[in-house]
């Protein structure tokens, strides 16, 4: 899954795919390094420092390339957690949900998406970070109230992926943890969605920006694909794909 922001104030790549030429030149680059998914948020989510903006501003900011990224044959997701704004970007043919509050912070967003049939990515998050407690437990219970928020409002079960929220919520221990014990959330029944591409966390091991964190995010998502992840939400296509192959190669020959 290549992610594709088209805000101002992304973490990492902020600003670079604002004009709509950039966002579809991105696009097609993504497709031709091996994305099966594009993901694409107009509102950062970003732990620190992101503006909220209004349904409309997402909607606006999304106007001027999601039919045409669309248009290029893969699936679409789209990174919302505005029930309107997902409604209007499957209007517009995007395929999938992607909300970053589980089904748990919109009223509406389980009813709109087992009314559209669609696929929804359930993604873990706090408000903030609690250093005291037990994450994986966190998740866990978190992903239960989502998975029953979804089988009340009718929403097929194979219709969802679950996503830890790496970096959401979370301290970077705890972000690692949530990597390292990943199997125990394969407990679901569920594909596991990761999507750790350059995390802050991984500065707490070794410090770098954003766009310094190949190495790390690569290493966060050959543990995460060993750990049952089904799909990788990665900002470096090319480069992930690779790794993955690679590994896979070799996980042929043992």
């Amino acid at each position: 899954m290549g992610v594709l922001n088209v805000t101002p104030d992304s973490f990492s790549d902020g600003g670079q795919f604002v004009a709509p030429e950039s966002a579809l030149a991105q696009a097609r680059r993504m497709i031709a390094e091996g994305a099966d998914i594009l993901d694409i948020g107009a509102e950062s989510t970003r732990p620190y420092g992101a503006q909220p903006v209004s349904a409309d501003e997402e909607i606006k900011r999304l106007q001027p390339i999601l039919a045409e990224v669309i248009s290029l044959g893969v699936p679409v997701s789209i990174d919302s957690m505005k029930s309107s704004v997902v409604a209007w970007a499957l209007d517009t043919g995007a395929a999938m949900a992607n909300d970053v509050w589980g089904l748990q912070r919109d009223p509406d967003m389980a009813t709109l998406v087992a009314a559209r049939g669609c696929p929804v990515v359930v993604m873990h998050n706090r408000d903030s970070a609690d250093a005291s407690i037990d994450i994986m437990k966190d998740i866990a219970a978190f992903f239960t109230r989502s998975l029953d928020i979804a089988g009340r409002a009718g929403i097929a079960p194979d219709h969802i992926v679950l996503d830890p929220g790496i970096g959401f919520g979370k301290t970077s221990e705890q972000s690692m943890t949530a990597l390292a014990r990943l199997e125990e959330l394969r407990v679901f029944g569920l594909p596991l969605l990761v999507g750790a591409s350059r995390k802050r966390f991984i500065s707490s091991v070794t410090p770098s920006e954003p766009q310094q964190r190949l190495g790390g995010s690569i290493a966060a998502h050959l543990i995460a694909a060993k750990g049952g992840a089904r799909i990788i939400r990665t900002h470096d296509v090319s480069e992930t794909v690779q790794a993955l192959r690679v590994a896979a190669a070799i996980e042929d020959q043992g």
